[in-house]
């Protein structure tokens, strides 16, 4: 049974992460100008952040298909986003469904839901409006999607949520303090940084009492599953019919990015937050380490 200061100390974090959300919500739909023009030659994401920046193939291309892959790239995250967080929802309703509806954690949780359920329509809107497809997970990480939203408790819930959830976070608050960007992700970005503070926040107390609970045999376990959802986010983040938009071929244009020092940097600066969390928990180990070393996170 869970210690009564424990509960208390739960119940106080899900008290203040419900006047967060009341005070700092945002609805997209009428949020956001979905109907304003691009502004012409204005990039998607900086330049230096793309996956091929610096390359080559990067070279060779013109400014006006330098600007539309940055829109893909885009797209692409947005899409990884999506697939994410319709896992993330139906781990948190599992969590829900075994909670007392009377306490604050558990309206916390439904709250975030809620504002997840918004980030996914936000995020469809923003793929529709860019004119992009929507990039799908492959069929081996959709299924190990239905796994891990069906199965994952405990340490590796919770640690697979701030994996996708601060990676993309590193983006965005880069993204939505740069005015020389589109206003339409700038606008994006910041509703979802704002509200995704709370869930990593909330994210982060449950893991660290998840991990005090859990055993050396479910510790290990998780480390590995860890190892592997940090691998399928980084791996999702470009997808590669992405680089057919410029016309460079999905297999050429992901073997230059995988190969790319400054994309390689750039994973690592966007998981350096999450990765010393988590290592610092005891939860990057073992055969789980080398996932996120593949992936090229650390």
């Amino acid at each position: 049974m869970e210690p009564t200061s424990d509960r208390t100390e739960r119940e106080a974090l899900a008290t203040r992460l419900l006047t967060s959300s009341v005070r700092t919500s945002y609805d997209p739909v009428v949020e956001i100008d979905w109907a304003a023009p691009p502004v012409p030659g204005a990039y998607w994401l900086p330049p230096r952040r793309s996956s091929l920046y610096g390359t080559p193939l990067w070279e060779r291309l013109t400014e006006e298909q330098r600007v539309e892959l940055t829109k893909h790239e885009v797209a692409s995250a947005a899409s990884a986003g999506l697939w994410f967080e319709t896992i993330l929802m139906q781990m948190l309703i599992r969590h829900y469904y075994d909670a007392d509806p009377t306490s604050r954690h558990a309206q916390y949780a439904l709250t975030e839901v809620a504002d997840e359920c918004r980030h996914s329509i936000m995020f469809g809107r923003l793929i529709e409006a860019m004119g992009c497809p929507v990039y799908r997970a492959d069929p081996v990480d959709h299924l190990l999607g239905r796994f891990l939203k069906a199965t994952a408790t405990g340490p590796r819930m919770y640690a697979a949520i701030l994996i996708a959830e601060e990676i993309l976070d590193a983006f965005q608050r880069e993204i939505m303090a740069d005015e020389s960007l589109q206003p339409l992700i700038r606008m994006v970005s910041r509703i979802h940084v704002v509200e995704e503070a709370r869930h990593v926040r909330f994210a982060r107390a449950e893991l660290a009492r998840q991990v005090e609970a859990a055993g050396p045999l479910g510790l290990s376990y998780a480390r590995l599953l860890i190892g592997r959802a940090a691998w399928s986010i980084a791996n999702r983040l470009v997808h590669p019919a992405a680089y057919a938009a410029v016309g460079i071929p999905p297999a050429v244009g992901r073997a230059a990015a995988r190969a790319n020092p400054h994309w390689r940097a750039t994973l690592r600066w966007s998981a350096a937050r999450v990765y010393g969390h988590l290592a610092g928990l005891g939860l990057v180990a073992g055969p789980g380490r080398l996932l996120w070393t593949r992936a090229g996170l650390i």
